[in-house]
């Protein structure tokens, strides 16, 4: 814009509404790449390798913070006693197996098979074996025919040990003299506090279990504290590590971990999360391609900007195993890995890194994965065995000698009322935790919404046509965000009379918010031209222009997947909540990069659109001049629907509205409390 830089107010119109100034032509969108389809699991996830050390080390910090914000653990929950047991010893030869349980939560149980060499000599590593979506896991049994196929295709070298990979890599590592905990996932054998249905299978809303109190899991209550299956067992990982820390024989500073499949995703998740990972090994899971098809390997926010690739990455430089099959993880070796073997050579450790290419097989932890495992770990880990490749038969445990529950461990109690127990406590202690400390909340927001006025790119005004009325030029015309190719129709009214101030004016209704019953403007923004005050308002995205007919908005889009969890869609695709203050600051910047920019910019957000401003007041720090909001008692935490257009993953977590307006540096006008300022009268 030639003549001003503007500031957008925003206004709540009557029911009938005046025609407003068109940025398009009737019957047209705008043309902005939001509209496009959305990203899925089944995207492609490329990863930018660093240039150097020093850009790596903050690539990486933003990626890991981002990713322990999206799957709950920021900040991290209380750790609580453990109250291990360990019990019904097995001996196994060279190796013992005994079953376990300890509390990760108070009244919640991780449950699993604890193997350990026959002959311990000093300290030795301790292995986290997670186990991935095979029918029954721990207790997995292929059956003897189709064993006896993997042995014929050369997957397997012995029967009973193709009938129970999961159970075989754990014998083999005890046997190269590891302390092994091979552990339930959620729903998954002796873990069924909360039900396998729920934790994988789920496909449809509870109403009784959405509420500002007692919600459940997939709740929009949940997912406004990020709170998920995910979330449980990440957080079931870290607890792993601190039961095998607690070992007398485990060496602290030896701690790896493996799995496979789903098990691969809380490797990598683990490994990127928590430094007491010394080596890592997920197996046939990370790729380019599809990212977990589980609700329990998806959280909303995770995979906004960066996919699995970049999560295993975060290991470097520590040595790091991975392996393909015929699966999703085929393209590795072209795709992918060549991007993680850079970032360990920008770090100096290009053999570190190792990538077991099988593409032969069908998606596997099979006998050749586990030798490529095996040597890995041998050569990492310290283990001086001669030939760690070598794997013996064994005799395989069936369900009953390793269930772990029985007349003197009984099976604790679990359900609904333990699952709201669990988020309820959960909650109880991130607030406190948020309120002892702004940070948290301010780094939080940072990371939840997303966008700041430097990463909203190249912003340019175009005019569509102009009209004289009188005392002020009305203008329609888009703001063109040419950097992420977005196009949001804007109205500007420019007094003739400038003084070098803008206002940005938000309204439910767009930019129609700006006018009133009559057709002309409404008397708050009269009164900011009349005062020399360029006003804007705008079709923030999936306001106005970008619906057919300007039909308001009640529920947001969703990918194909039909299962009903926010994770599918709001873990690869930004929330519509944060994609609006995106706009709102892309008009900021617009105004700033104006050759004849406005010395000052305000922002008003009334009764309806007051929770978009206050978080573009918070993320535009100080760049704003005169803020005036009216929130109207609008609360995150009442957001009722996963479709809901408002619904904002972490937003109640990070202190809902009133913490996000106390963060902001430039201090809003209270409309709610002081009525409109002197400026808007």
């Amino acid at each position: 814009m030639k003549k001003s830089c503007l500031f957008l107010v925003v206004f709540i119109l009557p029911a009938a509404l005046p025609a407003v100034p068109r940025s398009v032509p009737e019957g047209s969108l705008p043309k902005d790449s939001r509209l496009g389809p959305l990203r899925d699991l089944n995207g492609y996830f490329p990863f930018d390798p660093p240039a150097s050390r020093e850009a790596w080390k903050r690539q990486a910090a933003r990626i890991r913070h981002d990713l322990r914000v999206a799957v709950g653990l920021f900040p991290e929950p209380k750790r609580n006693p453990l109250n291990a047991v360990i019990h019904g010893r097995i001996d196994g030869g060279d190796f013992t197996v005994e079953k376990v349980y300890f509390e990760t939560r108070p009244g919640y149980l991780l449950t699993g098979s604890l193997y350990r060499p026959k002959k311990i000599t000093g300290k030795i590593p301790g292995i986290l074996c997670p186990h991935g979506h095979w029918n029954e896991a721990r207790f997995y049994d292929c059956g003897e025919t189709n064993a006896r196929k993997l042995v014929d295709e050369g997957a397997e070298a012995h029967v009973e040990s193709a009938r129970n990979h999961i159970q075989s890599r754990c014998v083999g590592l005890a046997r190269l003299g590891c302390t092994v905990l091979q552990y339930d996932m959620i729903g998954y054998c002796d873990n069924d506090q909360l039900s396998y249905h729920l934790a994988h299978r789920h496909a449809k809303q509870r109403p009784e279990m959405i509420g500002e109190k007692n919600w459940g899991l997939y709740s929009p209550q949940a997912e406004s504290h990020l709170q998920s299956i995910m979330m449980l067992q990440t957080w079931n990982s870290v607890r792993a590590i601190d039961f095998l820390q607690s070992l007398p024989e485990v060496d602290a500073e030896r701690i790896a971990v493996t799995g496979a499949s789903g098990g691969g995703t809380q490797s990598f998740a683990i490994s990127a999360l928590d430094p007491r990972i010394k080596v890592s090994m997920p197996a046939v899971m990370v790729s380019t391609a599809m990212q977990g098809g589980c609700t329990c390997e998806n959280s909303t926010l995770m995979r906004i900007n960066e996919g699995n690739i970049a999560f295993a990455a975060l290991f470097a430089p520590k040595p790091l195993g991975l392996t393909t099959a015929n699966d999703w993880t085929k393209e590795m070796a072209t795709k992918g890995f060549p991007q993680i073997r850079k970032t360990y050579e920008v770090l100096g450790a290009p053999d570190r890194v190792m990538l077991h290419d099988r593409i032969e097989f069908a998606h596997n932890y099979n006998l050749p994965s586990r030798q490529a495992m095996y040597r890995w770990f041998n050569q990492h880990l310290g283990l001086g065995v001669t030939n760690p490749a070598q794997e013996r038969p064994y005799r395989r445990l069936t369900e009953k000698d390793l269930t772990v529950f029985d007349d003197a461990h009984p099976k604790p109690a679990g359900g609904d009322d333990l699952e709201r127990r669990l988020l309820a406590e959960l909650t109880a202690e991130s607030d406190a935790k948020v309120a002892a400390d702004p940070s948290i909340a301010r780094r939080g927001w940072q990371s939840i919404l997303d966008s700041s006025l430097q990463s909203v790119g190249k912003v340019e005004w175009q005019l569509t046509s102009k009209k004289d009325r009188g005392t002020y030029l009305e203008m329609p015309g888009f703001h063109n965000n040419t950097t992420h190719q977005q196009q949001v129709p804007v109205v500007w009214l420019y007094p003739k009379k400038w003084k070098n101030r803008a206002t940005i004016f938000l309204s439910p209704e767009g930019k129609a918010g700006i006018y009133g019953p009559d057709g002309n403007p409404r008397p708050e923004v009269a009164a900011l031209l009349k005062a020399g005050v360029s006003v804007c308002g705008i079709d923030l995205f999936m306001q106005g222009e970008f619906r057919p007919a300007g039909k308001p908005l009640t529920q947001t889009r969703r990918v194909k997947n039909t299962r009903e969890a926010a994770c599918y869609t709001l873990g690869y695709n930004r929330p519509l909540f944060a994609q609006r203050v995106h706009d709102i600051l892309g008009a900021i910047r617009m105004i700033q990069d104006d050759l004849h920019a406005a010395q000052k910019i305000d922002l008003v957000g009334l009764r309806g659109a007051g929770h978009w401003a206050a978080a573009a007041n918070f993320v535009a720090g100080n760049k704003l001049d005169r803020v005036a909001i009216e929130t109207g008692g609008f609360r995150f935490i009442q957001v009722d629907d996963i479709r809901h257009p408002d619904l904002m993953p972490g937003a109640a977590k990070y202190g809902d509205i009133d913490t996000l307006l106390s963060l902001a540096p430039t201090k809003a006008w209270n409309v709610d409390e002081e009525g409109l300022p002197a400026w808007l009268r």
